[in-house]
C-alpha cells in the first residue's frame, strides 16, 4: 500500500484508473482523499492480448482491490479504447472541455459487479490532409489544467502539441518524432556505427543537434539533409560513435521544435507546458531551452488527474 503518493481527486470517491496503452498496462487504486492506495504496472499492453481476453487481463490485476474495497468504478483510457482495443470509443472533436469528454464515455458491466467507463480520445478535424487523433494524451492535458491558456507538449513515440484556450483543448498536432528516432537509431545506415545509448545521454552533444535544427538556414536546413550529418559528423571526426545517438536525438527533437515554431505553436520567449511520464521530458526541457522557452512541468500523474476530472463530470451528469 502506498500512503505517501497522492493526486487531486475531483471525483471525491474511491476509484480505479486504468491507463492501458499499446505496450503497457498501468492500474491505480485512488482513495476518496486522493491517496494512491495501490498501483501496478505490467507489460500487458493491448498488442499482447490474445483472443480479445481484455477482461481477464484486467481482472487479474484489480479483483483483489475489489475484494478489499467492494465494486468500484473503473476508468479506462488510452489505446484500450481504440479500434484495436477492448471497446472502440468515438473521438470527441476539438474544441473540447471535460464535459464533452464525459458525454462521450462508453460503459460496460464486467462480471465482478463493477462498471467500466471507457474514455474517448480527441480528434482535430482541421488538420490536413486528414483529421489528427490522440488517445490518452487528452486526459494528460485535462490533468495539466485547461485554465493555463498556453501550448502544451506531450513527448512520446507520437509527440503531441496542443493549444489550450478558454477551458478547452482548442487544437493539436502530432509529430512522429519518437518513431523516427527509433527507426533511424535501430535500422538506418546513417547510425550504423553508433555506440550504445543505454547509459546517460551526452546532453551537450544532444543540444548541439538541437541547435543545428534551429539555427541552420538555406539549403542545409532541410531535415532530410540534416539527418545525413549524423554520419558525416562521425566521418569528419566531429562526432565519435558514442555521441551519434545523442546528436541524432537532439536533431530530431530540434526538428520537431523548429517545425512547431514555424507552424505557430510558440515563439521564442513563450512559456509552454511539458507533460508526460515516459522519460523524454528531460530531453524536451533541454531542447525547449535551446529554443528560448520557459517551461512549466506537468508532472507524471497528469493522466490520472485528468481521468478523474473527466469522470467527475460524468458522475455529476448522471446524478
Amino acid at each position: 500500500m502506498n500512503t505517501v503518493k497522492s493526486v487531486p481527486n475531483a471525483y471525491g470517491k474511491k476509484a480505479i484508473v486504468v491507463d492501458w496503452g499499446t505496450t503497457s498496462l498501468r492500474c491505480m487504486l485512488i482513495g476518496a482523499d486522493g491517496r494512491v492506495l495501490a498501483e501496478q504496472e505490467s507489460q500487458g499492453g493491448i498488442q499482447f492480448i490474445q483472443n480479445a481476453r481484455f477482461e481477464a487481463e484486467l481482472m487479474a490485476v484489480i479483483d483483489p482491490w475489489m475484494v478489499d474495497h467492494g465494486p468500484l468504478p473503473v476508468i479506462a483510457l488510452g489505446m484500450v479504447t481504440s479500434r484495436n482495443g477492448w471497446v472502440e470509443v468515438p473521438y470527441i472533436p476539438c474544441p473540447a472541455a471535460p464535459s464533452d469528454f464525459a458525454k462521450g464515455i462508453l460503459t460496460r458491466e464486467p462480471s465482478n459487479g463493477s462498471t467500466l467507463y471507457f474514455l474517448p480520445g480527441l480528434t482535430d478535424k482541421s488538420r490536413v490532409p486528414f483529421p489528427d487523433v490522440m488517445r490518452g494524451e487528452e486526459a494528460q492535458i485535462v490533468g495539466f489544467g485547461l485554465e493555463k491558456e498556453l501550448t502544451i507538449v506531450l513527448p512520446g513515440t507520437h509527440s503531441k502539441w496542443a493549444r489550450v484556450t478558454a477551458g478547452k483543448v482548442d487544437a493539436f498536432q502530432t509529430f512522429v518524432t519518437g518513431e523516427i528516432f527509433a527507426l533511424l537509431s535501430q535500422h538506418s545506415f546513417i547510425a550504423k556505427v553508433a555506440g550504445d545509448d543505454s547509459g546517460d545521454s551526452d546532453w551537450e552533444v544532444m543540444c548541439h543537434g538541437a541547435r543545428v535544427a534551429r539555427e541552420t538556414e538555406g539549403q542545409d536546413s532541410a531535415f532530410l539533409t540534416q539527418l545525413m550529418s549524423v554520419r558525416t559528423g562521425m566521418l569528419a571526426g566531429e562526432l565519435v560513435p558514442s555521441q551519434m545517438l545523442s546528436y541524432l536525438s537532439g536533431l530530431v527533437i530540434g526538428a520537431e521544435f523548429r517545425q512547431a515554431m514555424d507552424a505557430g505553436w510558440f515563439a521564442p520567449g513563450d512559456r509552454i507546458g511539458i507533460v508526460g511520464n515516459d522519460g523524454l521530458n528531460g530531453r524536451y526541457r533541454r531542447v525547449a531551452q535551446v529554443f528560448e522557452l520557459d517551461i512549466e512541468d506537468g508532472g507524471e500523474q497528469a493522466a490520472v488527474v485528468g481521468a478523474l476530472k473527466i469522470f467527475a463530470e460524468k458522475w455529476v451528469m448522471s446524478r
